[in-house]
């Protein structure tokens, strides 16, 4: 399954009831699992993001879908990064012409 990392920044309505957070981690993690996805892991950072997850996906279709249902919900905004793991680079690097 694709691996995804998706980057969030809290919106002016998330920052102000940033205590509510970890519940909508949790019903996020209900959302990606009713697409038939993974939050398998999820960072506090410091700089231009406030949070970073880790995401697998069946599809890019998928992934799309939460991405969207997520930010639709007004407490974040996201940018998501299609994640190839160490082999699955060395195998695309390997390929080059």
């Amino acid at each position: 399954m694709p691996t995804y990392l998706t980057l969030l920044r809290y919106t002016q309505t998330g920052i102000q009831n940033v205590k509510e957070s970890p519940s909508r981690l949790d019903a996020a993690r209900q959302l990606a699992r009713s697409l038939g996805a993974d939050i398998t892991a999820v960072y506090l950072t410091m700089g231009r993001y406030d949070l970073a997850a880790v995401i697998d996906a069946p599809d890019d279709e998928t992934i799309a879908k939460f991405a969207l249902a997520v930010g639709s919900r007004g407490a974040v905004s996201t940018e998501t990064l299609r994640a190839f793991p160490e082999d699955e680079y060395r195998k695309i690097i390997s390929e080059l012409p």
